[in-house]
Protein backbone atom coordinates (compact mmCIF):
# COMPACT_ATOMS: atom_id res chain seq x y z
CA UNK A 1 0.00 0.00 0.00
CA UNK A 2 1.06 3.57 -0.56
CA UNK A 3 2.55 5.42 2.40
CA UNK A 4 1.66 9.08 2.88
CA UNK A 5 3.40 11.71 4.99
CA UNK A 6 1.96 15.19 5.48
CA UNK A 7 3.96 18.28 6.30
CA UNK A 8 3.63 22.04 6.23
CA UNK A 9 1.12 22.59 9.00
CA UNK A 10 1.53 25.29 11.58
CA UNK A 11 0.00 28.39 13.08
CA UNK A 12 -1.09 31.37 11.06
CA UNK A 13 -3.16 34.49 11.54
CA UNK A 14 -6.58 34.80 10.02
CA UNK A 15 -6.22 35.77 6.38
CA UNK A 16 -2.83 34.15 6.09
CA UNK A 17 -1.64 31.27 3.94
CA UNK A 18 -0.09 27.86 4.34
CA UNK A 19 0.93 25.16 1.92
CA UNK A 20 0.59 21.55 2.95
CA UNK A 21 2.56 18.79 1.31
CA UNK A 22 1.89 15.08 1.12
CA UNK A 23 4.76 12.86 0.09
CA UNK A 24 3.73 9.52 -1.35
CA UNK A 25 5.91 6.45 -1.34
CA UNK A 26 5.05 5.57 -4.90
CA UNK A 27 3.86 7.13 -8.11
CA UNK A 28 0.18 8.01 -7.73
CA UNK A 29 -0.86 9.75 -10.92
CA UNK A 30 -3.04 7.49 -13.01
CA UNK A 31 -3.30 5.00 -10.17
CA UNK A 32 -4.90 6.75 -7.20
CA UNK A 33 -7.34 9.44 -6.33
CA UNK A 34 -5.56 11.82 -3.97
CA UNK A 35 -7.39 13.90 -1.43
CA UNK A 36 -7.12 16.26 1.50
CA UNK A 37 -9.35 15.88 4.53
CA UNK A 38 -9.54 17.68 7.82
CA UNK A 39 -10.92 17.00 11.25
CA UNK A 40 -11.60 19.83 13.66
CA UNK A 41 -11.90 19.27 17.38
CA UNK A 42 -15.26 17.79 18.21
CA UNK A 43 -16.22 17.32 14.57
CA UNK A 44 -16.14 14.50 12.09
CA UNK A 45 -13.59 14.30 9.35
CA UNK A 46 -14.56 16.06 6.16
CA UNK A 47 -13.18 16.11 2.66
CA UNK A 48 -11.55 19.35 1.59
CA UNK A 49 -10.48 18.55 -1.94
CA UNK A 50 -9.36 15.71 -4.13
CA UNK A 51 -7.75 15.05 -7.47
CA UNK A 52 -8.98 12.08 -9.40
CA UNK A 53 -6.66 9.62 -11.08
CA UNK A 54 -6.68 11.72 -14.24
CA UNK A 55 -5.69 14.88 -12.40
CA UNK A 56 -9.08 16.62 -12.19
CA UNK A 57 -9.60 18.59 -8.98
CA UNK A 58 -12.72 18.96 -6.88
CA UNK A 59 -13.33 21.14 -3.83
CA UNK A 60 -15.66 21.36 -0.91
CA UNK A 61 -17.81 24.47 -0.95
CA UNK A 62 -16.27 25.64 2.30
CA UNK A 63 -12.83 26.04 0.72
CA UNK A 64 -13.63 26.69 -2.92
CA UNK A 65 -11.84 29.77 -4.16
CA UNK A 66 -9.45 29.76 -1.20
CA UNK A 67 -7.68 26.41 -1.39
CA UNK A 68 -5.94 24.85 -4.35
CA UNK A 69 -5.04 21.19 -4.63
CA UNK A 70 -2.23 20.23 -6.95
CA UNK A 71 0.34 17.53 -7.46
CA UNK A 72 3.87 17.21 -8.69
CA UNK A 73 3.85 13.88 -10.43
CA UNK A 74 7.61 13.73 -10.80
CA UNK A 75 8.02 14.11 -7.03
CA UNK A 76 5.04 11.97 -6.01
CA UNK A 77 3.87 14.89 -3.92
CA UNK A 78 0.41 16.30 -3.36
CA UNK A 79 -0.06 19.90 -2.25
CA UNK A 80 -2.78 21.97 -0.69
CA UNK A 81 -2.29 25.71 -1.00
CA UNK A 82 -4.48 27.39 1.59
CA UNK A 83 -5.13 31.11 1.27
CA UNK A 84 -7.42 33.48 3.15
CA UNK A 85 -7.41 31.14 6.11
CA UNK A 86 -10.15 31.45 8.70
CA UNK A 87 -10.28 30.31 12.31
CA UNK A 88 -12.81 27.68 11.29
CA UNK A 89 -10.12 26.12 9.11
CA UNK A 90 -8.32 25.04 12.27
CA UNK A 91 -8.07 21.26 12.17
CA UNK A 92 -5.79 18.33 11.65
CA UNK A 93 -5.33 17.93 7.93
CA UNK A 94 -4.89 14.51 6.39
CA UNK A 95 -3.70 13.35 3.02
CA UNK A 96 -5.40 10.28 1.61
CA UNK A 97 -5.28 8.04 -1.42
CA UNK A 98 -7.66 5.56 -2.96
CA UNK A 99 -7.79 3.51 -6.12
CA UNK A 100 -10.49 4.88 -8.41
CA UNK A 101 -13.57 2.87 -9.19
CA UNK A 102 -14.53 2.03 -12.72
CA UNK A 103 -18.03 2.40 -14.07
CA UNK A 104 -19.69 2.27 -17.43
CA UNK A 105 -22.09 4.70 -19.02
CA UNK A 106 -23.43 3.99 -22.49
CA UNK A 107 -20.75 1.33 -22.91
CA UNK A 108 -17.97 3.80 -22.16
CA UNK A 109 -15.67 3.17 -19.21
CA UNK A 110 -15.02 5.95 -16.73
CA UNK A 111 -13.25 6.19 -13.42
CA UNK A 112 -14.24 8.10 -10.31
CA UNK A 113 -13.05 8.44 -6.79
CA UNK A 114 -14.70 6.23 -4.19
CA UNK A 115 -16.57 7.53 -1.20
CA UNK A 116 -14.08 5.93 1.16
CA UNK A 117 -10.36 6.53 0.83
CA UNK A 118 -8.15 3.59 1.64
CA UNK A 119 -4.78 5.01 2.63
CA UNK A 120 -4.11 7.80 5.08
CA UNK A 121 -1.27 9.88 6.38
CA UNK A 122 -0.76 10.74 10.03
CA UNK A 123 -2.02 14.30 9.70
CA UNK A 124 -0.60 17.76 10.23
CA UNK A 125 -2.05 20.41 12.52
CA UNK A 126 -3.23 23.72 11.11
CA UNK A 127 -4.18 26.43 13.57
CA UNK A 128 -5.64 29.74 12.43
CA UNK A 129 -5.78 32.51 15.00
CA UNK A 130 -8.36 35.28 15.03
Amino acid sequence: QVQLVESGGGSVQSGGSLRLSCAASEYTYGKYCMGWFRQAAGKEREEIAHIDSDGWPSYADSVKGRFTISQDNAKNTLYLQMNSLKPEDTAIYYCAAAPPTKYYHNFVAYTRCPGDFHYWGQGTQVTVSS
